[in-house]
């Protein structure tokens, strides 16, 4: 079972994501490279970009960093990597004595590498996408999640239905979904909220600020209570685009530890209101109910008919159980996205 130590002893992942564009080989030197330095879990992401994003799905990150202005094309980029590769990871992680993870972002690939997974990890945009929450609660596994975009209360909402659905062993970490997120942006005193509000859940950080000599941001974090700390890692951090130039490299993951007096600006005020930069990520980064497939008026509307896919324009995940069982009320196409006309009243 997986148990993170305390905020002296934190659980580091470095997460790869899809830093190693498709290159099996880089990937793996990548693992090496966070063993090496001292970090306990290698992380990387799975998903397909057709059950991840609309074709229409807009950015949510910087341009200047990262030119793509479709998620589905940059998505499309690096989902080449299936089972046979994450096994191939996964081997190479117990080889060098770290953990592997990867983040699930379609309710197939939960299925597909369950097996490997030692805990999951829920991605902040997902923090709403009911199906997926359920899916991952069933495989009886630590579930850690991280909170961006997100206040409080959808927070809470979102603790519950894990319970509800199985889940004994709930992470929150606290995170900024801007890519990078400015150090006024970070509120690393969120931290404390969490802790107060879920006294029994055990609180991490997820950090996107751009990587400083100090690791300010980071060591806050620690002196919060956090006891997981999350950063994107890179062989490259010169190297355009994607996670690369908010992420830590092996420089940065082997002197992680370092302290330095710079607090006010990253505490900020403790709370997450009014945080106007993460509007577009709430609004293009989270998901709406689609059609799964055609189907005919008087349908009614089971698991298999809807799919959450981004952007958040359209009906939420979050009204999935209650869609479900209503009749259809004039026929629709297959990612089509759902709206209230489309259901008898």
């Amino acid at each position: 079972m997986f148990k993170p130590n305390d905020s002296l002893t934190p659980y580091i992942i470095a997460e790869i994501g899809v830093n190693h564009g498709g290159d099996i080989n880089l990937a793996k030197k990548m693992i090496r490279q966070i063993a090496k330095a001292g970090a306990q879990c290698a992380k990387f992401q799975s998903y397909k970009a057709e059950k991840i994003a609309a074709l229409e799905s807009p950015s949510y990150w910087d341009l200047k960093k990262e030119s793509t202005a479709s998620q589905y094309e940059l998505f499309q980029k690096y989902d080449s990597f299936g089972e046979t590769e994450y096994k191939e990871l996964k081997d190479e992680c117990d080889r060098v004595g770290i953990d592997f993870i990867t983040t699930p972002f379609d309710l197939e690939v939960v299925d597909e590498l369950d097996s490997l997974q030692k805990f999951y990890k829920v991605a902040s945009a997902d923090i709403t996408n009911l199906p997926l929450l359920k899916k991952i609660s069933e495989k009886n596994k630590t579930i850690v999640m991280s909170t961006g975009a997100s206040e409080i209360d959808e927070i809470k909402f979102s603790v519950e239905f894990l319970k509800r659905n199985g889940c004994k062993e709930l992470i929150l970490l606290h995170c900024i979904l801007n890519y990078p997120t400015l150090p006024q942006n970070a509120q690393i005193g969120f931290i404390k909220k969490l802790i107060n509000t879920f006294p029994k859940n055990k609180i991490g950080y997820s950090c996107h600020v751009a990587p400083e000599k100090t690791f300010l941001a980071q060591c806050l974090a620690l002196d919060f209570g956090a006891c997981i700390i999350e950063k994107h890692f890179t062989h490259n951090k010169n190297l355009k685009g994607n996670d690369h130039y908010h992420a830590f490299d092996y420089a940065d993951l082997k002197n992680f530890t370092d302290l330095i007096n710079h607090r006010r600006q990253l505490i900020g005020s403790g709370s997450k209101k009014n945080i106007k930069n993460e509007a577009l990520a709430i609004k293009n980064a989270r998901r709406s109910l689609y059609f799964s497939k055609t189907l005919k008026a008087s349908h009614k509307i089971s698991e298999d008919d809807l799919i959450c896919l981004r952007p958040g324009t359209g009906i939420s995940p979050t009204e999935w159980e209650n869609i479900l069982g209503k009749q259809l009320s004039r026929d629709v196409k297959q990612n089509q996205k759902l709206s209230r006309d489309d259901i008898k009243i």
